[in-house]
């Protein structure tokens, strides 16, 4: 698999999104944080092992990265891997000529 096609997949899912939204929210956090703050802001009940699923797909693309300090594991944000995307498709564009 290319790195675009891992970064697809990981932001093609809402629930990924909104990970990536607590994320940038507030950084470093641990998968029971997630799990709190996607319950209660957001209503969703997934499982433990369901965010911690989505944490991996997010980490294979390179838009999350681990920290362990003793038996925690912290989550951190890395939002570079985005580059690629507005590489392809730039945003500010020159306007055809009429």
């Amino acid at each position: 698999m290319d790195a675009d096609h891992d970064l697809f997949k990981a932001i093609g899912d809402a629930t990924r999104r909104t990970i990536l939204d607590e994320l940038a929210d507030r950084d470093g956090q641990t998968l029971f944080e997630i799990c709190g703050r996607l319950a209660m802001k957001h209503g969703l009940a997934s499982s433990r092992q369901a965010i911690s699923q989505h944490l991996a797909v997010l980490e294979q693309a390179g838009l999350v990265h681990t920290r362990r300090q003793g038996r925690y594991k912290f989550h951190h944000l890395d939002t570079s891997p985005l580059r690629s995307i507005v590489a392809r498709w730039p945003i500010e564009r020159e306007e055809p000529n009429p």
